[in-house]
């Protein structure tokens, strides 16, 4: 059967079922339920919307949320691309144990973590009794949510810089040196550029899962008003009120302000990736 001048054979077989196939589960997953997110907000209304969100203890619960998430996912950002190349690049006695290590805050359970968490730092834990002498208190205080939230973001960023990191030819470091290029000039302006996109991206999606962070953070936060509180709680509070309109208000601020964040992050990785072309 003959083509028409302008018909380009399919990229790969049944294009068009598999397409279909994904662009509907993708409405079921993601786009009908912040539809139906959205909808509930229009109904309320903006001025019920800002009601519901100009209170002192709903503001003090996104700055907290927000404010955490971005610091645990700068740490991951930072440790998971060390641990990354150390997974790669080295061969030590542990290593494979490491490695699968990583993936422990993919199959453990938010709630069990949570508890985990609790029980080691609380003040008669293992690592909360030992810190209790100094003064350091970590359970039921915001280090404790940020230690939660760097433990289930960490493998985000470890998994993703991974794959790059291994297929970097060494050719390029020795080339690098045989230039005269210190191994620090060698990181800075050879290594760290070509993982620069991939590290946004394992970022990005670090800050995405801590901000929506539930189970592993409110056994560790204490949930104390104004201080511990984050905003997935407030919205469970809402919930078990059967106050709906107030729980869809404060989705609608964190979906937008992470909507927001998760835009400014992917500039700079487009920003990235075309510096490194012209490089």
């Amino acid at each position: 059967m003959s083509r028409g001048p302008f018909r380009q054979p399919s990229p790969m077989p049944g294009f068009g079922p598999a397409m279909g196939i994904t662009v509907a589960m993708l409405s079921i997953v993601v786009l009908l339920p912040i539809g139906a997110l959205l909808l509930k907000g229009a109904d309320y209304g903006a001025a019920g919307i800002w009601a519901t969100v100009n209170r002192e203890r709903v503001w003090r619960a996104l700055w907290l949320s927000f404010r955490l998430s971005f610091l645990a996912a700068l740490f991951n950002l930072v440790f998971g691309v060390v641990l990354a190349w150390v997974l790669s690049r080295y061969r030590f006695p542990g290593r494979r144990l490491l490695d699968a290590a990583v993936d422990l805050p993919f199959a453990l359970p938010t709630a069990v973590a949570g508890i985990a968490l609790t029980a080691l730092y609380a003040p008669n834990g293992v690592f909360g009794a030992a810190l209790a002498p100094l003064g350091i208190k970590i359970a039921y205080s915001q280090w404790g949510i940020l230690i939660a939230l760097i433990f289930v973001g960490l493998p985000f960023v470890t998994r993703t810089v991974q794959p790059v990191i291994e297929e970097i030819d060494r050719e390029v470091e020795e080339a690098s040196a045989t230039l005269g290029a210190s191994r620090l000039t060698t990181l800075r302006k050879v290594i760290l550029p070509m993982l620069a996109p991939a590290a946004l991206t394992g970022f990005a999606l670090a800050l995405a899962r801590a901000v929506g962070e539930y189970g592993s953070v409110i056994f560790i936060a204490g949930n104390i008003p104004l201080v511990t509180e984050i905003a997935p709680l407030l919205i469970v509070i809402q919930l078990e009120e059967f106050n709906y309109d107030a729980a869809a208000a404060i989705g609608i601020v964190m979906l937008l302000i992470s909507f927001a964040l998760l835009l400014a992050i992917n500039l700079i990785q487009i920003w990235s990736r075309r510096r490194i072309g012209y490089v």
